[in-house]
Order: C-alpha cells, then sequence, then structure tokens
C-alpha cells in the first residue's frame, strides 16, 4: 500500500521531504511518472509492498504515522463533535479565498527583514513532533538575538538549564520537523519559521553563545524552509502588551503547587517552592 503524494497535505509533503533528506531507512518509498519524490510511509515492510499503488484514507495515513484515529466512543464523557469538517474545500469554503499578499509572502530563507526581527527577538516558541505523533510545544527565552543568525538559511538556538527533560531534542533525534514563533514585546506581529533541525556540540558556535562565563552544551540548528511574517490580530485581540487589559492572576495555582499534584509528590508544598526558587534563582545559566 502506498500514498498518492499529490493528495497529501502540505505539512505532510514536507515531512516526506524531510525523511529522505534524512536518508531513513525504515521508509518505504513508491515512484510515480514525472514526480521525483513521491510516498512514504513509517512501517514494516510486512504491511507495504514495494511498488504497490493505492490510496489510503485519511484514517489509514494517520494508523501508519503511528497516531491511530481513534474518536471518543459514544457514551463517554468526553464532547461528541455534531458538524466536523473532514475535508480542504470545506475549510476553504468556511475562510473564503486566498488573499494573495498571504500566499505570496512566505520565503525559504531569512531576509534584512527577518533578521532584524531575529536579532531584536527574546522570547520565541519552538514545535516539533514526538515519535508518537504527538507535537511537543517549548517556550525558550533569552536576551534579543539569543538566536543566532549564521548564514541566511541556517539558524541556531543555544540550550540553557532548565527541567532536563529535552523533549525538543529528543524529538527531532526521530523527526528534524520544527516549526518556531518569534516574539518581540510591544510589537503585535510575529515572524514564523519552519524547517528541519539538527543537534550540534560544535565548541566554536557554542562558545559565542556563552552567558555569564557559562557555555551550552548543545544547540539546536535549524535549516531554514520557510519565512514569513504573521499579522498581529491575534496579539491586538489579547492585549498581550496592554496591562488594562489582562485579567486577574488571583487564585492560579503556584508552579510548586502543579508539580506536586500533577505529579502526585508526597512532599510539603514548602519544600518544592524552595526548589522551584532555587532552580529559578541560581539555575538561569
Amino acid at each position: 500500500m502506498g500514498i498518492i503524494y499529490t493528495q497529501l497535505r502540505l505539512e505532510e509533503q514536507m515531512m516526506i521531504h524531510t525523511e529522505l533528506e534524512r536518508g531513513i531507512k525504515k521508509v518505504m518509498i513508491t515512484c510515480f511518472p514525472n514526480i521525483s519524490t513521491t510516498a512514504i510511509c513509517r512501517q514494516a515492510p510486512a504491511r507495504l509492498q514495494p511498488n504497490a499503488i493505492a490510496q489510503v484514507s485519511a484514517a489509514s495515513w494517520n494508523g501508519l504515522l503511528g497516531e491511530p484515529n481513534n474518536p471518543p466512543q459514544k457514551g463517554s464523557n468526553m464532547y461528541q463533535s455534531k458538524s466536523p469538517v473532514t475535508s480542504a474545500s470545506e475549510v476553504r469554503a468556511s475562510l473564503g479565498p486566498d488573499f494573495p499578499s498571504q500566499t505570496a509572502k512566505i520565503i525559504d530563507h531569512i531576509d534584512p527583514h527577518c533578521k532584524a526581527w531575529i536579532e531584536r527577538c527574546p522570547f520565541i516558541v519552538v514545535s516539533s513532533i514526538g515519535a508518537s505523533g504527538l507535537i511537543d510545544t517549548s517556550p525558550k527565552g533569552d536576551a534579543p538575538g539569543f538566536v543566532k543568525i549564521l548564514d541566511k538559511h541556517t539558524l541556531a538556538i543555544p540550550d540553557r538549564l532548565g527541567n532536563n527533560r529535552g523533549d525538543t531534542f529528543f524529538n527531532v533525534l526521530e523527526n528534524p520537523s520544527i516549526g518556531i514563533i518569534f516574539i518581540v514585546p510591544k510589537r503585535k506581529e510575529v515572524v514564523r519559521v519552519s524547517g528541519v533541525a539538527e543537534i550540534v556540540q560544535d565548541p566554536d558556535l557554542l562558545a559565542t553563545m556563552a552567558v555569564n562565563g557559562k557555555v551550552p552544551t548543545l544547540t539546536l540548528i535549524v535549516r531554514v524552509k520557510e519565512a514569513f511574517f504573521h499579522c498581529g490580530k491575534s496579539m491586538m485581540r489579547s492585549g498581550m502588551w496592554e496591562p488594562e487589559k489582562w485579567g486577574s492572576i488571583d487564585g492560579l495555582p503556584s508552579y510548586a503547587q502543579a508539580l506536586k499534584d500533577h505529579g502526585k509528590m508526597s512532599d510539603d508544598l514548602a519544600d518544592i517552592q524552595s526548589v522551584v526558587d532555587n532552580n529559578e534563582n541560581n539555575r538561569m545559566y
């Protein structure tokens, strides 16, 4: 069983190219006339026979990726959708026609506009894909310009002391596809970058990222495939940079309380809070 390349979503096509660039051995590829890259499935050869050509449903595609399509069962306490949207045509009908400026704005490199933005950016959100197929989203922040622009196609993100989970790193080892949002305080727009990543320990590069004499031990290299500016309506609606519009934080759980409850920890809350305080005060770099 194969997958018709031209019928895949853009992000699925990008994943195909990413996997082929990595030269992963566990993929099955079926070639079609006049298409350089056609089909890819993460599955054992027993399930996928070489040179077989067939369409697969969205459910089958999800299953082949290792994340079965498993909707909530009737009678469960989970919300049951009443009018699911299942096709691109339905989405397009709801959204309306493309705006030419929005379809044409995507570039494949870091140009002077994106460069200026990234050099002023102190906070990013990184999205990566785990082995299970679930998306992980991780915040990273430092002084403006902490993400280094090595050339117009390459970014470098230093790793700082954190929770030692390493979610993004472990995900990249499984699937190098990555997405980044660059946020600059007081600006309502953001810059979005998509590409493929690798983990490096190049001493000369790491040395340029030292803070307070502390050199990071790992850096994420990102090869840029897409970059573009995203309009500011989300920030405007949220009032992100307008303190007078912010809601109250009274009654929100502390980080220590969340750790205790979610982790079912028997430690005293005060002891957990002490560890959190020490981590924030003494383990920034």
